[in-house]
């Protein structure tokens, strides 16, 4: 199991522990948070809404991050984590929207993030800097070099949020060449975006605050109706600092 952030430093995280999800029962209570925040929420279309919970065929090959609220009980995010010899089982949850041929070198040592989200009631940011730390620790754990993943953007206006955020972070952050990936059903980027400057999600700002790259234009995810930026985060660019900064504010 990964170590506990909130054993790492005792009275620090509070009421707060992340760590790796131990049995199917946890598992499902991650996957009951996702689908109580891209179906019910985000509205996105789930194949298995029926039962309540996001599942999907990717889950049994993955690691599940958990920060739970040990006064309330309950899971209050999760992040997935595919690792790299999953991966070659069932290539990456990415590849699915992107064409990730340049990233082959970095396959071995890569691991991939998905089904990042935070309940409502906690999205502050600890809890989200806690999901890195219990990312870090499961990286150096591991050995592992690179992380992947897809960050969203909504598409309720149509679009013209997602081509706006994007044309604001790749003018910083976008990928050297040999780390480009492409889309395979790309956003439309010259019939949007009318000027009005947007906000990128929290989720992207956390990233990038981390030292992530954007790895090119970002992909249309019809089924949860976002536009998604592939992200990658060499290990050696994480901003630690900014990370204990969020993790000591409060939830």
């Amino acid at each position: 199991m990964l170590a506990s952030a909130a054993h790492q430093s005792p009275g620090r995280h509070g009421r707060f522990k992340v760590y790796l999800a131990v049995d199917d029962a946890e598992i499902a209570e991650a996957q009951q948070l996702r689908y109580q925040v891209f179906a019910q929420e985000m509205g996105a279309v789930l194949p298995s809404a029926h039962l309540g919970r996001d599942v999907d065929p990717f889950d049994h090959l993955c690691d599940h991050l958990l920060v739970r609220d040990t006064v309330a009980g309950a899971v209050v995010g999760t992040y997935r984590i595919l690792p790299p010899d999953s991966a070659k089982r069932s290539g990456y949850y990415s590849e699915q929207e992107f064409d990730l041929s340049r990233f082959h070198f970095l396959r071995p040592r890569m691991a991939e993030l998905g089904r990042s989200c935070v309940h409502p009631a906690y999205r502050s940011g600890s809890v989200i800097a806690l999901l890195w730390l219990g990312l870090a620790d499961y990286m150096v754990r591991h050995g592992f070099d690179y992380v992947i993943g897809c960050a969203s953007i909504g598409m309720a206006d149509g679009g013209h949020l997602a081509a706006s955020v994007y044309r604001q972070v790749s003018k910083k952050h976008l990928s050297p060449v040999e780390w480009r990936a492409f889309p395979r059903n790309p956003l439309p980027l010259e019939s949007l975006d009318h000027g009005a400057p947007g906000l990128p999600p929290p989720l992207i700002k956390g990233y990038l605050r981390l030292g992530a790259l954007v790895c090119g234009e970002p992909a249309w995810d019809p089924d949860f109706n976002t536009a998604d930026l592939l992200m990658l985060l060499p290990m050696q660019r994480i901003n630690h600092s900014h990370m204990r900064h969020f993790v000591n504010r409060r939830a």
